[in-house]
């Protein structure tokens, strides 16, 4: 079922969707980027990729490769390390014991982290902007009571 490659790697499917690592990744490039206040274009220009295939990076449809993750973390401004950093525990020991790949089956769904999203970042962002730290206090109480009361009601 599973295709192999002729050293016996077991090489991914297009149904299978993308490998968890790469996901996780893609996503720590986003997050850098988002952060940063950098676009995809630019971040491809920078690297020398236009901003269709820094999409595909950060979707984990495409693997960066380590001259590829190199550069992006010279132009992101952060060591290679911080694009495995925060990475579930799962994925990791399902990746440690699976030499030839990860079997679905042994890592389930992967779920990227909230945290990671735009909108929360953008949200981050924008709160930091706040320069009076008195209405930010404000404004994150205010948020934290909104978020209770729908607990509570669901």
């Amino acid at each position: 079922m599973n295709s192999k490659t002729s050293g016996g790697r077991r090489r991914r499917r297009k149904s299978e969707g993308p490998n968890p690592i790469d996901v996780h990744v893609g996503a720590r490039v986003r997050l850098r980027r988002t952060l940063l206040g950098m676009s995809q274009e630019k971040l491809g220009d920078a690297i020398g990729l236009t901003f269709q295939q820094v999409q595909k990076y950060e979707r984990g449809a495409n693997r960066v490769g380590a001259s590829r993750l190199y550069d992006l973390s010279r132009v992101l401004d952060v060591p290679v390390s911080f694009f495995f950093d925060d990475i579930d525990p799962g994925i990791a020991r399902a990746a440690e014991s699976e030499p030839g790949g990860m079997e679905e089956s042994a890592i389930g769904r992967y779920e990227p982290d909230p945290m990671m999203r735009r909108e929360t970042l953008e949200l981050v962002r924008a709160y930091y902007r706040i320069p009076d730290i008195q209405i930010r206090r404000r404004l994150f109480d205010l948020t934290k009571a909104i978020a209770n009361a729908c607990a509570s009601e669901g």
